[in-house]
């Protein structure tokens, strides 16, 4: 029997995978008609209305689309380094919402069933590690297509990510210091009464700016400014190569989006949970959950949306700035405030 609940055990582990997998792209795949539908709003237009009802099948055949496409690769690129860079990039982008909890466990004839393919004790280091690993696709991609272009862009987009990695990780440390721990599934049950914004205000704010940095959105998309690099790092690429480098961008805003979820607002946490929580059952209380979260990740993902439609392309030189003149300060800042108050609260002052 031992033997038999260990095989389920991974049965269902892997079949959260799936689902996990499942999902981002199936959400990925509707961002980009949403996107398309919110900037139609914004500027008076349709939108996609041809394929399917009101436009519905429009992600299927963009899909095709790329999947029918030629497939190119440069005579004078590195074979094996092209086709490594976009798999790389989607790789790094599906694996950072391992350690997401969606909801709380479910529970069944007594036995949790946690929504959360895994909890590991450093899972905020294993979240910025692999963001960190993320560069490399784009960097790889860029040089491998032996365009000066391209290349441009690739470093372009490494400077920018580095650049604002450091500042979103400084964010990040100030919320360990407060949390006591790196446990991504701890910091979620900590916000059961309070979330983290009301308490880290500045570092939410200077995370989701390194957010909007490190997924390459407007008004921080230098790396594909099409009027100077023509279209970019991926400015060689054709077919599902390209398709992978544009999917992962949305996969990296999907992703980016739960992690704010996730850190600052409260996870799968109801607003006035204590008042309904006494009423309902646990996993009546998790579907609830799992669809605040998802509330929540679609709210933030429509801000993504809003500010590329509403504010200018920075100028490089501006970018940089930003992250190194006030980003960087602003989160040194922040962990010297935090530790401050904690230090008063403990009576150590």
């Amino acid at each position: 029997m031992a033997l038999l609940a260990i095989d389920f055990f991974y049965i269902y582990k892997f079949g959260l995978v799936v689902l996990f997998f499942v999902v981002t792209l199936g959400l990925a795949a509707y961002m980009t008609y949403g996107e398309r539908k919110i900037a139609a709003f914004l500027q008076d237009r349709i939108g996609p209305d041809r394929a399917g009802p009101y436009g519905l099948l429009q992600p299927l055949a963009d899909g095709l689309k790329m999947v029918y496409k030629e497939e190119f690769i440069p005579g004078a690129s590195n074979k094996w380094l092209f086709i490594l860079g976009p798999a790389l990039f989607m790789m790094t982008a599906l694996l950072t919402g391992c350690v997401i909890p969606w909801t709380r466990p479910f529970i069944f004839n007594g036995v949790d069933y946690p929504m959360q393919i895994t909890d590991i004790n450093i899972g905020l280091l294993y979240l910025l590690g692999v963001v960190s690993v993320g560069v490399y696709g784009i960097m790889i991609g860029g040089w491998a297509s032996n365009n000066k272009f391209a290349l441009l862009g690739s470093l372009r987009a490494s400077s920018q990510m580095i650049s604002y990695e450091l500042a979103m990780g400084l964010s990040v440390i100030a919320l360990v210091m407060q949390a006591g721990t790196l446990s991504v599934a701890t910091i979620v049950e900590q916000q059961s009464s309070l979330w983290n914004i009301f308490t880290q205000p500045l570092g939410f704010l200077i995370f989701i700016v390194c957010a909007f940095a490190e997924c390459n959105r407007a008004p921080f998309d230098m790396p594909e400014a099409e009027s100077e690099l023509i279209g970019g790092y991926h400015t060689e690429y054709t077919s599902m190569k390209l398709g992978f480098y544009l999917f992962a961008e949305y996969i990296n805003m999907f992703v980016s989006s739960a992690v704010m979820t996730t850190l600052y607002f409260g996870g799968y946490h109801l607003p006035f949970e204590s008042f309904i929580a006494p009423h309902v059952s646990n996993n009546v209380l998790a579907l609830l959950g799992l669809g605040a979260f998802f509330t929540k990740v679609l709210l933030f993902i429509f801000v993504f949306m809003w500010i590329r439609w509403t504010l200018p392309r920075f100028r490089y030189d501006q970018l940089m700035k930003l992250g190194w003149k006030s980003l960087f300060p602003l989160a040194l800042l922040n962990i010297l405030i935090t530790g401050a108050v904690i230090l008063w609260l403990q009576g150590s002052f």
